[in-house]
């Protein structure tokens, strides 16, 4: 397959490399900075590949190559405005977190890809985690019984340095704060593992330490499912003097699971009343990764793959994204309103909270 991909920054080094492992043909690469492309392809030895095409506009790489599929990593504000066009072209994307920043534009790539009969898989590569996968296994057999309740605790740091990296970063229009960059893949984790339908959202953020950034840096929320469970959300860029955690708790009336880790993955506890001799294994597991952002770009794009050759949903669809960025938003949309908010939400986007922490 013919792959590019939009945007070289801090995260694109896990796409090219998730691209290469999965035998992808890379065919171009766009991003606003000369510079950016150059040094990510120095890192991979492709800098003197003649058939790697650089572009400063996505649209004329777009128009100019016969791609199958794209994989979108620019700063956030830009993911749907670019999707939508690639989806238009009949191209399947690989769409970074969030998906949009407005529910209104998450469901316009929805419908579109439907009507182009084009894959759309949102970037929430810690799905494929081998501590989440664990617990979906035993989530989908049941073994947990009924849920009783959840919780996400995203405990991360991140300085002044991180934000002036990135002028984008930190800004209702083109980021979000703390629960849209960096706890957006805890909150997936945990509204996958819930059941996926909210009926209600109530929530509290703050900008605390960050008084440069439009945004939050701590957002806490409590999640009222319709199958009856009830959650918590925790996510923060304050924690001194570095990341501390990133932990999935869900109880059930026959199981206790805890994952923790930086991100999602370890399995710290693992209780079920059905025990079996494979459980053994799983008591301590601990995944090696090298950054946050995990091991599971690879696999999600070997699924993408597969997904387009076999004409199926991806594992990790837009629908999820969708799923994903509706929780933040209803977060948001409870700061703003100062009240519980009613899921599904119609409209809101990320700029709706401009003027919050002035």
């Amino acid at each position: 397959m013919k792959y590019a991909l939009i945007g070289c920054g801090r995260i694109a080094v896990n796409h090219i490399k998730a691209a290469m492992s999965n035998h992808l043909e890379l065919a171009a690469i766009c991003d606003l900075e000369m510079e950016q492309m150059e040094k990510l392809l120095i890192k991979y030895n492709l800098e003197d590949k003649t058939s790697i095409k650089r572009y400063t506009d996505y649209k004329k790489m777009i128009q100019e190559n016969e791609l199958d599929l794209v994989a979108i990593a620019t700063e956030s504000g830009c993911h749907a405005e670019i999707a939508l066009f690639c989806i238009e072209h009949g191209i399947h994307c690989i769409v970074e977190k969030p998906i949009a920043m407005s529910i209104e534009d998450a469901n316009k790539i929805i419908d579109l890809a439907h009507k182009h009969g084009v894959k759309v898989s949102a970037c929430h590569q810690n799905r494929f985690n081998v501590a989440v996968q664990e617990m979906r296994k035993a989530l989908e057999a049941g073994r947990f019984g009924r849920l009783s309740h959840g919780s996400v605790h995203v405990r991360w740091n991140r300085n002044e340095e991180y934000y002036t990296q990135a002028s984008w970063r930190g800004k209702w229009v083109s980021d979000g704060g703390a629960l849209m960059n960096q706890c957006i893949h805890g909150i997936d984790l945990l509204r996958w593992m819930m059941g996926d339908e909210v009926e209600e959202v109530y929530g509290q953020t703050r900008q605390q330490f960050h008084n440069y950034l439009e945004a939050e840096d701590v957002g806490m929320a409590v999640v009222k499912f319709k199958n009856g469970a009830i959650a918590t959300i925790e996510g923060t860029t304050n924690v001194y003097p570095q990341n501390l955690e990133e932990t999935l708790y869900l109880f059930g009336e026959k199981g206790t699971v805890k994952i923790g880790g930086k991100s999602t993955n370890n399995i710290d506890v693992w209780e079920f009343s059905d025990e079996t001799g494979e459980d053994s294994r799983n008591i301590g597991l601990k995944e090696i990764t090298s950054n946050v952002y995990g091991n599971g770009h690879s696999s999600l794009y070997a699924d993408v793959i597969d997904a387009i050759e076999n004409n199926r949903e991806p594992y990790v669809n837009a629908v999820a994204g969708r799923n994903a960025l509706e929780l933040v938003l209803a977060i948001y949309k409870s700061q703003k309103e100062k009240r519980p908010i009613k899921l599904p939400l119609e409209r809101f986007a990320s700029v709706d909270m401009e003027g919050t922490f002035r």
